[in-house]
């Protein structure tokens, strides 16, 4: 038996410097549990998250499926918002016990399953948000082509597309993650789930490609967009509040402030190959990870206290269906199948879906804007 021990002991420490033998060449191969004081501070940010983050998606979805009269293209892009990000919310406990436990406690399955599913998020959530912007980028610039260009049913052929795209492209997470053994900082030997690349190259195409596909792209697309959408408001004499423009920039803001430090470490983790000095700032940078991870579950939990902050004069007029008159009023399409123009959808979103009174009060559009 005690030979036996030893055997598997020695394939044990063999198949983890195994593991990890491209990285002797660099800088080592950190985990999201090698440094105490980040782990724990990650720890705290996902407990929090977990608290405000599963009950709050599950009111969006319930708002919109049992109270909502009316369901928009922009509702039912943010009701797919919401069943992403709750779902995620409802898989944040493995890694609260995780940074918790600092150990790895659900075997290799459960890792490259849970991870795979956080980047599926990641890119659904991105991809998501930019559907909706382009979305108001046709019923603003060009209202009398939504019908064409970004009706619903072209919307939901668009969705399905959206998701087989996300779960075809997350797939390196599954194939680059697995679990092995590590050491703390006080060197004791523990499990965690970690990336593993056999080559420094794999590296490099895993980190761009999230950062490139999952954020610089569609951020541009985004921003792109709202630009065409304020000079086109611009070109107008327009000066009530929209209410469905203010709630998407607000979530695009908010996710790119609370993504924006993960793709900066996967920055920092290509770029550590072709840096030389400095090693020591790199790895500490590196070990902030479970920190920047645990901010972009934020962004997750965020959107539900956007809304209800967005919704807020519903409240008491309409109590605990608020939520529901909010995502009526942000229904710009809906004013546009009707048959009216840009000025009439633009004060029916704004209104929270209202009868259009006194047009001349709310828009003029320029002579050369018609």
């Amino acid at each position: 038996m005690a030979k036996d021990g030893s055997s598997l002991l020695h394939y044990l420490n063999k198949s983890t410097s195994t593991s990890i033998l491209f990285t002797k060449d660099t800088v080592e191969d950190s985990s999201i549990v090698s440094n105490d004081a980040t782990t724990a501070i990650g720890a705290l940010i996902l407990g929090l998250v977990f608290l405000l983050g599963v009950p709050g998606n599950l009111f969006i979805i319930w708002s919109i499926l049992a109270r909502a009269r009316q369901r928009s293209v922009t509702t039912l892009l943010i009701l797919n918002l919401a069943c992403a990000d709750g779902f995620l919310m409802c898989l944040t406990i493995f890694f609260l016990i995780y940074l918790a436990r600092q150990n790895w406690d659900f075997g290799d399955l459960m890792c490259k399953g849970l991870f795979y599913l956080c980047n599926t998020n990641m890119y659904a959530s991105i991809f998501l948000i930019t559907l909706m912007s382009l979305h108001r980028l046709v019923a603003v610039v060009w209202p009398h082509r939504v019908a064409a260009l970004a009706s619903k049913k072209m919307v939901v052929r668009a969705i399905a597309v959206l998701w087989a795209l996300v779960f075809s492209i997350s797939i390196p997470a599954l194939v680059f993650r697995q679990v092995r053994y590590d050491h703390d900082e006080q060197n004791n030997t523990r499990l965690v789930c970690a990336s593993n690349h056999s080559r420094s190259r794999y590296v490099v195409y895993q980190y761009t490609f999230e950062t490139v596909v999952g954020f610089l792209v569609p951020y541009g697309v985004i921003v792109n967009s709202y630009v065409c959408i304020l000079r086109r408001l611009r070109q107008t004499k327009f000066r009530r509040k929209v209410r469905s423009e203010k709630l998407i920039l607000a979530i695009v803001v908010m996710f790119g402030i609370f993504w924006l430090p993960y793709h900066l470490i996967n920055i920092i983790q290509v770029f550590k190959f072709n840096i030389s000095t400095n090693t020591h700032t790199i790895r500490k940078g590196l070990e902030l990870r479970a920190v920047t991870s645990a901010l972009a579950f934020i962004s997750s939990c965020a959107n539900p206290i956007l809304y209800t902050f967005a919704g807020k004069s519903y409240i008491k007029e309409d109590g605990i269906a608020f939520m529901a008159r909010l995502f009526e009023g942000t229904s710009l399409d809906t004013g546009i199948k009707k048959g009216i123009g840009l000025k009439d959808a633009l004060s029916f979103s704004s209104t929270g879906g209202n009868a259009v009174k006194n047009e001349k009060q709310t828009l003029v559009i320029e002579n050369g804007i018609r």
